[in-house]
């Protein structure tokens, strides 16, 4: 099954509107601070939020920058 990670911060609009379109389809993803885990951020090369990455086996299978329904409505379909 693959890992999703969703890299935000509190503030973040854009953040938020990820999250809900998630949890509106019901997508389980971990919430990570690229601030509180800069070790995490720096593996994945995150520089922007909201990051989403698809994980198998640890290796990016696919990364969303920023609120593109589009593109995670393919998360769903995984």
């Amino acid at each position: 099954m693959a890992r999703i990670i969703k890299f935000e911060k509190d503030d973040c609009a854009p953040c938020a509107q990820v999250s809900e379109y998630l949890d509106n389809k019901g997508i389980r993803y971990e919430t990570v601070n690229p601030f509180d885990q800069p070790d995490l951020a720096a593996k994945f090369k995150i520089r922007s939020v909201p990051t989403v990455l698809v994980l198998e086996n640890e290796e990016i299978q696919q990364r969303i920058v920023g609120f593109k329904p589009e593109e995670l409505a393919s998360i769903a379909l995984n």
